[in-house]
């Protein structure tokens, strides 16, 4: 089993190399060669495919494409090299279940499978977008916390301290790293989840000391949360990073690393973003220790995941990483939409179908590309979770069909999406509820759901 110090042996000795010669002579090159070995090719008529030898195919050209690139240290300016037998031993020896969580909300963790009937994990919150203040904070984890698929929390990060911005680095990312664990513990007993594990509490520290200083027992992370530690695309870390793996380690708690390659970035097109996305999910459980992986795939002009070709690199990359290992996996997504629109629901609804058919979990949701401050509500992830329990065990040529048909409701808007309106103007905090205006919608969007075939249970208000 590569331990941490492996990985630091590597990072010491590996081959030296540049930053650009990796991500430009290196990596980009592999992957194109790779699409082009095994054929891989992307059919717009089939963002959601049927094809199990496309998956299997997929799962060991991104084998190759790691043993043959590595991972590259920012720090050393050297490659992380791993074998194909290091490689394959990780993916039989990474955890197939984990528990998490105390008391009444404490359970299993498990990776799903193609057509998997068993419900996905659903990881509910703001996935890290920014909000305001304390008040906007609590109302947001505080409806997360009320939605009865949560299985786990994601919080949103504070970007201000005592009426200061935060700057990165500094004691005031360190004081709102704190604040934000100690929040996020004390919203959820106060509604009475007491016991349930907040899987990115720390999103406000970006830094590895704001990490570190947050751990601290007093602000309320427990042994039994889990710790998201994020990679740099593509296929990349640093000491400041792998501080943050040392850490959690040395707590006894698991890792999550998310990674988000971009459809347009290094890895080209979708084929070859699916490809790095699979490769990301085991250089994960080597590089950063991780005991469950959050890709987040994204596209470089819509900053969604939403899109055609971000549904067809979700759906093979789950397939992919169901069908040939039992790496749990959580796919992230992102709309382009904001809150208070039936675009917005939709999108959240065509990623949550891609990723449960196909084998994966959620986390969710995104909203607005998480560009905006106080721009989600406690509507969006509760409304994935019933499209997540709705669909489990949907066969993918059915899962295909809606995705057509969901496409065809807001692909068109994508490049100028509606933003909606912000938290306050579309959530009711004192009653925990969503606006009228918002209820209109959500009946509206739940209507032509049902005429899609899938019926959501969920209570509207």
């Amino acid at each position: 089993m590569t331990q941490i110090l492996d990985v630091m042996e590597k990072s010491l000795e590996g081959k030296p190399m540049s930053e650009t010669d990796y991500q430009l002579r290196s990596f980009a090159p592999k992957v194109k060669e790779k699409v082009r070995e095994y054929d891989i090719r992307f059919d717009p008529k089939a963002p959601i495919p049927d094809d199990g030898s496309l998956a299997d195919d997929m799962f060991g050209a991104a084998t190759e494409l790691l043993a043959e690139v590595g991972a590259y240290c920012t720090s050393t300016a050297r490659v992380i090299s791993f074998s194909e037998k290091e490689i394959r031993r990780a993916v039989t020896e990474a955890p197939k279940e984990i528990e998490l969580g105390e008391g009444r909300d404490r359970k299993r963790l498990r990776g799903r499978k193609v057509g998997d009937k068993t419900p996905p994990w659903c990881l509910l919150g703001a996935g890290g977008g920014a909000c305001s203040s304390d008040r906007s904070f609590i109302t947001l984890v505080e409806g997360y916390a009320e939605i009865p698929e949560t299985n786990g929390i994601t919080t949103p990060a504070l970007t201000r301290v005592g009426g200061m911005r935060i700057r990165p680095a500094s004691p005031l990312e360190i004081l709102g790293a704190m604040r934000n664990a100690a929040l996020a513990r004390e919203t959820c007993n106060r509604v009475g989840r007491e016991g349930i594990p907040i899987m990115n509490s720390l999103s406000t520290a970006e830094s590895d000391i704001a990490f570190a200083a947050a751990l601290h027992p007093k602000y309320g992370m427990r042994r039994s949360d889990a710790y998201m530690i994020c990679c740099m695309d593509p296929m990349k870390a640093d000491f400041a990073r792998l501080n943050k793996v040392t850490t959690a380690l040395s707590l006894g708690g698991a890792i999550g690393m998310c990674e988000g390659p971009l459809l347009g970035g290094y890895s080209g097109g979708p084929e070859g973003t699916a490809l790095s996305n699979i490769a990301h999910h085991l250089m994960g459980i080597l590089t950063y220790q991780a005991s469950w992986i959050l890709p987040f795939p994204l596209h470089l002009r819509y900053v969604s995941s939403s899109c055609r070709e971000l549904l067809w690199v979700i759906s093979t990359t789950g397939q992919a990483v169901s069908r040939n290992s039992d790496i749990i996996s959580l796919n992230l997504n992102y709309t382009s939409a904001g809150p208070c629109t039936t675009m917005c629901l939709f999108e959240t609804s065509a990623s949550v179908l891609a990723a449960v058919t196909a084998g994966l979990s959620i986390e969710s949701v995104g909203v607005a590309s998480n560009r905006y401050e106080d721009r989600t509500t406690p509507v969006e992830p509760r409304i994935s979770a019933e499209v997540g329990y709705a669909v489990a065990g949907m066969k993918l040529p059915d899962a295909n069909e809606i995705a057509v048909k969901l496409l065809a409701k807001y692909e068109s808007k994508l490049s100028k999406p509606p933003l909606g309106k912000g938290l306050y103007e579309c959530w009711d905090a004192e009653r925990r509820r969503p606006s009228k205006e918002y209820r209109t919608v959500i009946r509206s969007f739940k209507r032509s759901m049902s005429r899609l075939g899938v019926d959501l249970k969920g209570e509207t208000a």
